[in-house]
C-alpha cells in the first residue's frame, strides 16, 4: 500500500511518493542532504521564517504521508521538482548544483516507468544488487513486493480504508505466522528506520509470502468484505504461514525466526 520509496543522493536518503503522477521528495530531506545539518526541521523553519513565500503550503509544497522513521506512515513536508528548485535557492550549499542534475535524472527516471513499468522492477533489483544481497534473495523479496502489492489491492477493494486498517491486518498475518508483531519484529533485530524485510533471511522472507498469499486466496475464495471479516481471514492466512514454520522448526530443531540482520557486517558475506 506505501507507494513511498527511498532514493540516494551522495549516499543520503531522500523519501518520495507519487503525488499528482509525479515524484515528491522529502523537504528535510533535502535540506540534510544539502546542508549536512543534523537539525533540517530547524533549518526548515527558520527557511520559512525569512521567505514569505514559503512560510505556506502552496504553491512550492505540501504535506503528504512519508513513512517515517518507526515504519507507520506520517504527514511530511514535500515539493516536487519544481518546488523543491524553488527552495534550495534559500540554502548557500555548493551541492545545489549537483542536486539540481540528480533531481533531473530522478524525474526522467520517473517518464521512464510511466511508459515501461518494467523498469521500476529492473532498477529495484539493481539497487538490491549494489547493497550486497544475493540474486536469489533478490527473486525471493521481489516475487514477495508482488505478493504484497496484490494483498493490499485486495484490502483496498474489500473495506480497508485507513492507514491503520492495513497495519493491523498486516500485524494480524505476522503474529500468527511469526508470534510477532512488525514492530516487535524490528525490535527483535535491533532495526529502527530501515525496512524489515529488508532484513529477513529466506525462510523469513518465504513464510511471510505464504502467509500473505494464503490470505489474499481466502478473501477471494469467500468473496470477503469488511474490516472484521479481513482481519479474521488474516489470522488464518498467518496461521496456515504459522503452522508450516513450525512443523520446520520441528525438523530443524531450530527456530527460523531470526535476530540476524543486513546490518550485520557477517550476515552481508553470506549474501555476496
Amino acid at each position: 500500500m506505501d507507494a513511498s520509496k527511498i532514493v540516494l543522493f551522495k549516499g543520503k536518503d531522500i523519501r518520495k511518493v507519487i503525488h499528482k503522477n509525479e515524484w515528491w521528495f522529502s523537504i528535510l530531506d533535502v535540506i540534510s542532504a544539502l546542508t549536512g545539518s543534523p537539525h533540517s526541521k530547524t533549518y526548515w523553519a527558520k527557511m520559512k521564517e525569512r521567505d514569505e513565500a514559503l512560510s505556506q503550503p502552496f504553491p512550492f509544497w505540501e504535506q503528504l504521508k512519508l513513512t517515517a522513521e518507526d515504519q507507520k506512515l506520517r504527514e511530511a513536508d514535500c515539493a516536487n521538482a519544481e518546488g523543491i528548485l524553488r527552495i534550495i535557492q534559500s540554502i548557500p550549499s555548493p551541492k545545489a548544483e549537483p542536486f539540481k542534475r540528480w533531481l533531473a535524472k530522478v524525474g526522467y527516471e520517473r517518464i521512464q516507468e510511466i511508459e515501461d513499468p518494467e523498469l521500476a522492477t529492473k532498477r529495484t533489483r539493481f539497487l538490491y544488487k549494489a547493497k550486497g544481497y544475493s540474486d536469489s534473495w533478490i527473486e525471493k523479496r521481489m516475487r514477495g513486493i508482488a505478493i504484497r502489492e496484490e494483498l493490499t489491492d485486495e484490502w483496498k477493494n474489500r473495506g480497508a480504508e485507513k492507514q491503520e486498517d492495513y497495519e493491523i491486518l498486516t500485524a494480524e498475518i505476522s503474529k500468527a505466522t511469526f508470534g510477532v508483531t512488525p514492530s516487535e519484529y524490528k525490535k527483535l533485530k535491533s532495526l529502527e528506520r530501515q525496512n524489515l524485510r529488508d532484513h529477513m533471511d529466506d525462510f523469513e522472507l518465504i513464510f511471510t509470502m505464504l502467509g500473505e498469499r494464503a490470505t489474499t486466496e481466502i478473501h477471494r475464495t469467500e468473496d470477503s468484505q469488511g474490516l472484521a471479516k479481513l482481519s479474521d481471514d488474516a489470522k488464518a492466512g498467518g496461521d496456515i504461514a504459522g503452522g508450516a514454520r513450525k512443523n520446520l522448526e520441528k525438523r530443524l530443531g531450530r527456530s527460523v525466526i531470526s535476530k540476524k540482520n543486513y546490518l550485520n557486517g557477517e550476515e552481508k558475506k553470506k549474501l555476496r
